[in-house]
């Protein structure tokens, strides 16, 4: 009993000095990052940032990998059962990790158990924007058209479940609005249909949107849930009452994952390196310009905030019929 006792310390600590030289080597090979989103788009201009700051800590070599669908699902499922050696981390934030899971309780991935939270790179608000000659200039005026002209105003988002998806259905909730829901693969495919005017009305994250809205390509009516600083002007749905029966919404944010099980050093090692990069000053002003407000978080309290935010917006697609199974 007493050899099988020291050949299992033995054992343990082989394992931990394993893991601390390989902490120490990492990378020694090139890290996959899944991005969820389409190239082109303000997300994938996000990842592409981060991939290239973070690489220069690490001083290795981060290679985005597109995978762009299902609001995210694709991604996020695919990071989830990638092999757990810190060479592959994925983003998400508000879509994968909290609202897809709040109305589809048959999601291939957990959020909170299949991934080891990386941190939170920061907070973004969801753009309502629309085509310049769209009759309403903002959340109000487009709530008297649709009750106005009822069946007739259509809005896009990137997908059942999406971010944008919640938004527009908690319009509805909170105001009686008369508007269908359409559905799109991706923000990008909605870009190109508002600009080629198949579609007067969408919902877009602000890292996309806001430059269209800067270029004066098309207009913004709102900002889900709060004012953005990269569009100081954009009223919010706090503004406008629209929230959890008079509570703060949580934070729709964009964050870094990890599958679940990549040994803690290489975790930590990564988690650094992002808690580096996202306090950088001219990291914080490009995602400003994204329309992203820099807010680091740890990964143990960005694993608590994601069950908490599940657990409210379920209240949202319960009221709003919101459904992905």
């Amino acid at each position: 009993m007493r050899q099988l006792m020291i050949a299992a310390l033995l054992g343990l600590c082989a394992s931990a000095q394993a893991y601390a030289q390989g902490a120490a080597d990492y990378p020694s090979r090139p890290i996959r990052f899944i991005s969820i989103s389409a190239p082109g788009s303000g997300g994938d201009t996000l990842v592409r940032l981060l991939a290239d700051k973070m690489g220069g800590v690490l001083k290795g070599n981060l290679v985005v990998d597109n995978k762009p669908g299902a609001g995210g699902a694709i991604a996020t499922d695919m990071l989830a059962k990638a092999p757990p050696d810190g060479y592959t981390i994925g983003i998400g934030g508000a879509t994968t990790h909290v609202l897809l899971p709040a109305s589809n309780t048959k999601l291939p991935y957990n959020s909170v158990k299949d991934f080891t939270h990386l941190g939170q790179v920061g907070t973004a608000a969801i753009l309502l924007i629309a085509t310049n000659d769209f009759p309403a200039n903002d959340l109000k005026e487009l709530v008297a058209l649709s009750k106005k002209s009822p069946g007739t105003v259509q809005y896009a988002s990137w997908g059942n479940g999406s971010t944008g998806h919640f938004c527009g259905e908690l319009v509805k909730l909170r105001t009686q609005a008369d508007m269908q829901h359409v559905p799109y693969k991706s923000v990008a495919q909605i870009q190109t249909d508002m600009l080629g005017g198949h579609i007067k009305l969408a919902y877009v994250d602000m890292a996309s949107g806001s430059p269209m809205v800067k270029a004066g390509k098309v207009k913004a009516l709102s900002a889900c849930t709060s004012r953005s600083p990269s569009l100081p002007n954009v009223r919010s749905y706090d503004e406008d009452g629209i929230d959890f029966e008079g509570k703060r919404m949580g934070a729709l944010r964009w964050a870094v994952y990890a599958p679940a099980g990549t040994p803690k050093p290489i975790a930590d090692k990564l988690s650094a390196a992002l808690r580096q990069v996202v306090a950088m000053p001219d990291v914080q002003a490009r995602l400003l310009d994204l329309g992203i407000t820099a807010a680091f978080v740890g990964g143990d309290e960005l694993r608590e905030m994601t069950a908490a935010d599940i657990e409210s917006w379920k209240q949202i697609a319960k009221a709003a019929k919101i459904s992905n199974e």
